[in-house]
């Protein structure tokens, strides 16, 4: 039909230019709208995680233009962060025992001859304290735990953030916690984390439960450890073994043990690895048949992949990655930060980029800062400074950003 018969009939006929035109200012108009949704629910969820979220005023006027916006410790060149991974509140197996505990620090890029730096240091869960505000000595994982019966939702990472400040001589001005479920949504969130082995893992202890003595009726899978019944001096020191019973765990069906945490026995080949959330969680947590020191060198290794993945192009810009990766902090993270120094933590993370991070662990080997006491009936196996001081491990602390 033409253009004339169209005006005949009484058609309106839209140049194509003032289509393009509508076209063009609807996209825009759905992606204000998106992006207002999108910016509300990320206020939204950085208000949810943030403990100190009801000094609303402050946030206010910290959103406003032209206002000073800097992080505790920024102008003297250290922002140190507390990070703390634990199974979640309400969750059986000492769901508020902090067995996950990391300082990350960073130094931001001062001027133009300067350069952004970032430490991130390990303390193990053994570490024997001395509680904030009790008069009693505990594993450092117990703290946060004592704390929030204190006060419920902030004295955990009050106490916290304290005695890992007296350790390390460092001001700690912030803390983040993060709960299995949300390290797995997060590995998730991100696709995905590839970790490469040079030799197979295996964890075949961890995961299988409660180890009795060998009974050849139920407990009948030996795990590869002994109990030795000793004979104990009274000033608690064990110096003679009697006898060693060997250990095992129940006998199960093949479908039982795969119900177990981890499938019972956790295994991964030698060569390039794809985790999943679940399995990320298995190898992070996996310390039986290794050491405490080298879970805390694994669960490094995840966190810097899994910042990788968060960090790169297609993750920023895939929206639903960036959804499910808010939902994730919502339900599972909590801090100290208000929603303003997030934000600004955020925009600091981005700029460290490829930045080689310092990684250490405090341990017990001869180089380490650590040593194991003679075990008692009251401590167990625990973990003190070299020197029964922080000196040490204090000047590792303040040299890490070097």
């Amino acid at each position: 039909m033409t253009s004339d018969t169209s005006r005949a009939f009484g058609e309106t006929v839209v140049p194509k230019k003032r289509r393009w035109l509508r076209v063009t200012l609807f996209v825009i108009i759905l992606l204000a709208l998106a992006g207002g949704v999108f910016a509300w629910k990320t206020g939204y969820i950085l208000n949810k995680i943030s403990q100190g979220n009801a000094n609303i005023f402050r946030s206010i006027i910290k959103s406003l233009p032209g206002v000073e916006k800097k992080l505790a410790g920024e102008n003297s060149g250290r922002i140190n962060i507390l990070l703390l991974g634990m199974r979640g509140e309400n969750v059986v197996g000492g769901g508020l025992l902090a067995d996950t505990i990391m300082v990350l620090s960073i130094h931001p890029k001062q001027n133009e001859e300067d350069s952004t730096r970032a430490s991130l240091i390990s303390i193990p869960r053994d570490f024997y304290v001395k509680v904030p505000g009790r008069d009693e000595q505990r594993k450092i994982n117990a703290v946060y735990a004592l704390g929030e019966e204190r006060s419920h939702g902030g004295g955990g990472m009050e106490d916290m953030q304290k005695i890992v400040g007296e350790i390390t001589g460092l001001t700690i001005p912030y803390a983040i916690t993060l709960n299995f479920q949300g390290f797995k949504d997060l590995v998730n969130a991100v696709g995905g984390v590839v970790v490469h082995l040079d030799q197979p893992f295996e964890e075949g202890m961890q995961f299988r439960g409660l180890e009795k003595r060998c009974d050849g009726v139920r407990f009948t899978v030996f795990s590869g450890n002994y109990e030795e019944k000793r004979i104990q001096r009274k000033n608690g020191t064990y110096y003679a073994n009697l006898k060693r019973y060997p250990l095992c765990f129940e006998k199960m069906t093949a479908q039982a043990v795969k119900e177990l945490e981890c499938g019972g026995d956790f295994k991964l080949p030698a060569g390039d690895n794809t985790l999943d959330g679940d399995k990320a969680l298995c190898y992070a947590r996996a310390r039986y048949t290794t050491s405490d020191f080298d879970r805390a060198r694994r669960q490094q290794e995840v966190i810097k992949l899994i910042k990788a993945k968060a960090m790169s192009a297609g993750t920023l810009t895939d929206f639903s990655k960036v959804n499910a990766i808010l939902d994730t902090l919502g339900n599972n993270v909590s801090t100290n930060m208000e929603a303003w120094e997030m934000k600004l933590l955020f925009d600091l993370y981005q700029k460290i980029g490829d930045v080689q991070i310092n990684q250490k662990v405090l341990e017990d080997s001869e180089e380490g800062l650590l040593y194991t006491p003679p075990q008692t009936k009251e401590t167990g196996y625990i973990l003190l400074p070299r020197g029964d001081t922080y000196e040490r491990i204090q000047e590792l602390f303040r040299n890490s950003l070097n």
